[in-house]
């Protein structure tokens, strides 16, 4: 059965693109097939991440308006068979997307794929609100600070009154996905520690992601992480954090380069 998963955010800058990237590519490379959709209509990013961008022909708001197929707009990974990429707009404008244009998109792409990444842009507004409402699951992208969390709060409040699960009184799966992470800042109460943020969103965590250059050359590279520098802390915490979602019993740990090992956190509590 299908899994549909929106990336989301209240802010904006958190790693939402860059996670989607590296999570729907660490998953293909597990042998699930998988799409990564791009609701940031009119701002595009996603394709940028994969290396895509030069292969865009038609996009999400062709698909939803039925001006093409499905088949036509997605993009096959050059890396990975089993990744593939629908596009968004970068010339329309998000009221272009419709809730059964959107609906139908989704249905087609639940006979295809595995796995059905939905990057949404950051905030409330009209195409989070669409990115998120078809959702079997949430994965909630915020930074170890006082903004990033509760923005964060706002958005797990939406996605519990505003998906359709929601509205048939059933919960969303939702995660934690922490980034840009810094030990030695936490300890020196320059960031909000770990367990401040759960304490703070009280939801199950995904995965912690340190901060590192590797993840900013990655994405200047067009490729996610997980396939340009497969041993970086960035790759092995994303690899793990795929592997909690699709089930998996993997330890909490914050990989380290500089100490070439791993900080275990949560013993071998999963999210």
């Amino acid at each position: 059965m299908a899994n549909v998963v929106v990336v989301t955010s209240g802010k904006g800058g958190v790693g939402k693109t860059t996670s989607t990237a590296a999570l729907g590519a660490a998953l293909a490379q597990a042998g699930e097939n998988v799409a990564v959709v791009d609701f940031d209509v009119g701002l595009r990013n996603l394709d940028l991440m994969l290396g895509a961008e030069r292969r865009v022909v038609f996009d999400l708001i062709n698909v939803v308006q039925g001006v093409v197929r499905l088949q036509q707009a997605l993009i096959r990974d050059k890396r990975i068979d089993t990744l593939w990429l629908l596009p968004a707009s970068q010339t329309r404008d998000k009221d272009a997307l419709t809730d059964e244009g959107v609906a139908r998109v989704i249905a087609d792409l639940r006979t295809r794929f595995d796995w059905i990444l939905c990057d949404s842009p950051a905030g409330i507004e009209r195409g989070a609100t669409l990115a998120m409402r078809h959702a079997d699951g949430a994965i909630v992208v915020t930074n170890p600070e006082v903004s990033s969390v509760r923005d964060s709060d706002r958005i797990i409040g939406l996605l519990d009154a505003k998906t359709e699960k929601a509205e048939r009184g059933e919960r969303i799966a939702k995660h934690i996905l922490i980034t840009r992470f810094d030990p030695a800042r936490a300890n020196r109460g320059e960031m909000l520690s770990i367990a401040d943020v759960m304490e703070i969103l009280s939801l199950p965590l995904l995965g912690i992601i340190p901060e590192s250059e590797e993840v900013l050359r990655a994405s200047n590279l067009g490729a996610p992480v997980v396939l340009s520098n497969p041993g970086s802390a960035p790759s092995r915490a994303y690899a793990d954090a795929a592997r909690r979602l699709m089930g998996e019993n993997v330890d909490m740990t914050v990989p380290s380069e500089k100490r070439g090992l791993f900080t275990k956190l949560f013993g071998r509590r999963a999210a």
